[in-house]
């Protein structure tokens, strides 16, 4: 059985081709990516970068609503 890594923000990052650590945390806000918390340190699953890789940066977030005009 394979063991998934858990990867600090900074780490996911570097992951991620060098994004800014701004932008995955961004990211998990807006429901991209899931968090995984190890006491109160956010860390994040390798199999779920994999999976924001998988989908081109275009992981399902949180649904936009469309305003009224």
């Amino acid at each position: 059985m394979s063991e998934d890594r858990l990867l600090s923000v900074k780490d996911a990052a570097a992951y991620l081709g060098g994004l800014s650590p701004y932008t995955i945390h961004a990211w998990l806000a807006q429901g991209k990516l899931r968090r995984s918390k190890v006491g109160s340190r956010t860390m994040i699953r390798e199999s779920e970068l994999q999976r924001v890789i998988e989908d081109g940066g275009k992981s399902a977030g949180r649904p936009r609503t469309e305003q009224a005009q």
